[in-house]
């Protein structure tokens, strides 16, 4: 009878951790919370503002019902008024966050991931960086990307 040969306890720690790392990962960031607002970004950054609105959650398409108007002003705002060509964009870490509301009266996610964001501008006003925090929610199963509105 043939003896099996023992896997040196070495090879065996680093498999396990390799596997306990990677199911953290997968478990604590879960997979398109992130890339979800990398997109919304890349759009914002090409100018592309009606696939980025596509991106946005139910709740936010309620602040911005009418895509052409949301397209429009966000055009406005950053490529006409700033004179903005385009932006550099740094997401961060998600952050898992219970219960989440987008406001006082919104609808409350019972979980959410926080991602934030640093936006850095070069406009005929100068050089300028604008941070927000970004919510990411499962909608149909689908991430959504919802902002903040608190200040109300």
């Amino acid at each position: 009878m043939r003896r099996l040969s023992k896997i040196p306890i070495g090879v065996l720690t680093a498999i396990l951790v390799v596997l306990a790392v990677g199911a953290c990962i997968i478990f604590l960031f879960p997979n398109g919370s992130k890339s979800v607002v990398e997109d919304f970004y890349e759009y914002e950054s090409e100018a592309e503002f009606g696939k980025s609105w596509k991106l946005l959650s139910f709740e936010m398409k309620q602040r911005f019902p009418n895509r052409a108007d949301y397209v429009q002003n966000r055009s406005h705002v950053f490529l006409q008024h700033m004179d903005v060509e385009t932006f550099q964009y740094d997401v961060g870490r998600p952050k898992k966050v219970k219960n989440w509301r987008l406001n006082k009266d919104g609808r409350q996610h019972k979980t959410a991931y926080e991602i934030p964001v640093t936006q850095v501008f070069n406009s005929r006003f100068g050089v300028f960086t604008l941070e927000q925090n970004c919510y990411v929610v499962k909608e149909k199963g689908e991430w959504r990307l919802l902002w903040d509105y608190q200040f109300e």
